[in-house]
């Protein structure tokens, strides 16, 4: 099984320090082969001078007795003879076995080589250059040799450039591991302060750091969502709060007229104790209903969408209901949306019954092309809505403290619902300035041509 750091700041420190030991690495290898060759350039190029030198002397016969050391004995020269006697040598090498077994031929007069003797850490190489004196069977070797400097022999350069190498890995690991962690530092503070906030307390926020890079932006969008969840929690817990009052009412009226009949059936009217209790179910019915439409708009999915003709669908609506006021309609031709049919039937009935509750004598109905949307309006000549309230008219079990207050028969639902079906097929619903009452209007995109 694998293991793998838990934390992205571990993570990225052993990234940091495989990918910082592996570029030191290569350049330290690349250091130890650059240097081995310059230093051994240098050795052969001071040996090659001294055997051509001696090889020189060897063949016009001016070679004479020791030869003398113009490098202060670093080069070992010696003149060996065929059958391995060293003829003749610089002092520092003369009493030595030959340098070297090799023996250059006579098609191969000059050999150049490295040659090591001895283990670690006694071990010892030459960097040397092999001439043959002449062409003759029985010619003379001119060895010029010069030890190599020991940090090349015995691996101390290896040893100093891997301690580089792990100096500058280490510290690598260390500089990402605190950069990382400064740069991680506000995203611990976020994701601490966000274990923190639980469902019975969302009016806590994380911190936001300053600046606009990623993080920041992160804290921000944080934020915002906390915004929204908190505002959506309130909201589920006062529709909760106010769907329970709504359900209560009704059954607390039916069960007291029921308990009421049950105990003085003399002094009550069966028939309408039952009609009450019809009434009072219907509206729990209704409620219910309205509840359980809510939940199910918006889902995705669940309907198929087609095109619809919305002033088609409007006239239909206007045409099966019995208004007691006067109903005017424009709907212009060819205005055509995708949706589901229900839905907007029920979206079109409650915008009619709400301007039929508040109307005082006459509800507008119009559909047009509005700039790539279909606009559907309906106005009412009541009392209107003031701005103030345009948007709590849409809030669930909303009640106005105007004359718009909810009437009986509804259950404070119907506009919640129109808005929820408008914002579930990509449009708005809105309270819009009219000259007298109020002016709802949908707005929804038309549907691409076929």
């Amino acid at each position: 099984m694998r293991m793998r750091p838990r934390s992205i700041r571990a993570r990225d420190t052993v990234v940091a320090a495989v990918i910082a030991a592996l570029v030191w690495g290569a350049t330290a290898a690349g250091i130890d082969v650059a240097v081995r060759a310059v230093v051994r350039a240098d050795l052969l190029q001071r040996a090659q001078v001294d055997a051509r030198r001696v090889s020189g002397g060897v063949r016009d016969g001016s070679l004479r007795g020791p030869i003398a050391d113009d490098d202060g004995g670093r080069v070992l020269v010696q003149v060996v003879e065929p059958g391995g006697r060293v003829r003749e040598a610089t002092p520092s090498a003369a009493g030595r076995p030959p340098v070297s077994r090799l023996w250059p031929s006579p098609g191969l007069r000059v050999r150049d080589f490295t040659e090591c003797h001895g283990s670690w850490p006694h071990r010892r190489c030459l960097v040397a250059e092999a001439i043959r004196a002449t062409t003759a069977p029985d010619s003379v070797v001119v060895y010029a040799a010069e030890p190599m400097p020991s940090y090349l022999v015995n691996g101390l350069l290896e040893g100093a450039l891997a301690a580089g190498v792990a100096v500058l890995a280490g510290l690598a690991a260390w500089i990402t591991w605190r950069v990382v962690g400064r740069t991680l530092g506000p995203v611990e503070a976020i994701r601490a302060q966000l274990a923190e906030i639980s469902a019975t307390d969302l009016s806590r926020r994380v911190p936001e750091p300053p600046g606009e890079d990623e993080i920041a932006q992160l804290a921000r969008t944080a934020n915002a969502t906390l915004d929204r969840l908190e505002s959506a929690v309130g909201r589920q817990r006062q529709f909760a709060s106010d769907a329970s009052h709504e359900l209560r009412t009704p059954i607390a009226g039916l069960r007291a007229n029921l308990e009421d009949a049950s105990m003085h059936p003399e002094d009550n009217d069966l028939p309408a104790v039952l009609a009450q209790a019809l009434h009072d179910t219907d509206r729990l019915e209704s409620i219910v209903t309205d509840l359980l439409l809510l939940a199910r708009i918006g889902t995705g999915g669940t309907a198929a969408q087609e095109p619809i003709d919305l002033s088609a669908l409007a006239g239909a609506e206007i045409g099966r209901r019995a208004f007691q006021v006067k109903i005017e309609q424009e709907l212009a031709h060819g205005v055509t949306v995708r949706g589901v049919r229900m839905q907007l039937v029920r979206l079109l009935g409650n915008l009619l019954d709400n301007a039929e509750r508040y109307a005082d004598q006459v509800i507008a109905v119009e559909a047009s092309r509005a700039g790539g949307h279909a606009l559907l309006t309906v106005t009412d000549d009541g009392v209107g809505i003031a701005p103030a309230d345009r948007e709590r008219v849409f809030e669930r079990f909303t009640r106005l403290d105007t004359a718009r207050s909810r009437g009986a028969g509804g259950t404070g639902l119907g506009l919640a619902i129109a808005r929820e079906i408008a914002q579930a097929h990509g449009g708005t619903l809105r309270v819009e300035d009219a000259a007298r009452g109020a002016r709802f209007a949908l707005r929804l995109p038309l549907a691409p041509p076929e």
